[in-house]
């Protein structure tokens, strides 16, 4: 998938995506995946590590509104990732089965720079 396309993908006004929004426009690494994706399990694995998160205090954004999001979304979903140039944050994209819409966009940060 191309920068730009990607970029206009990413125009929600949630703060994952905002945030992946500039840090792909700033140059960071990014990955969208072949194939598909069935989205209820990974709602419950991303319903972990949101439960993991909490716990152990990483910040992240939107975690708990794309859990939600995937599990109700019942369908597959394509997987990519945008990470930024200074590693400070990783955020995961879960893109409708073609590509061409965003479902969920989630961001956390690394503790390990």
């Amino acid at each position: 998938m191309e920068r730009e396309v990607l970029e206009r993908l990413l125009v929600g006004d949630d703060e994952a995506s905002v945030a992946a929004l500039a840090a792909l426009r700033c140059g960071g690494y990014y990955v969208v995946w072949e194939g598909t994706t069935a989205s209820e399990p990974l709602a419950l694995i991303y319903g972990r590590r949101l439960r993991h998160a909490r716990r152990r205090g990483i910040e992240t954004k939107n975690l708990a509104g794309a859990v939600e999001l995937l599990g109700r979304h019942q369908r597959s979903v394509r997987l990519g990732q945008i990470r930024a140039t200074d590693g400070s944050w990783t955020f995961m994209l879960f893109l409708a089965e073609d590509g061409g819409r965003l479902i969920a966009c989630t961001g956390v940060r690394r503790t390990h720079v």
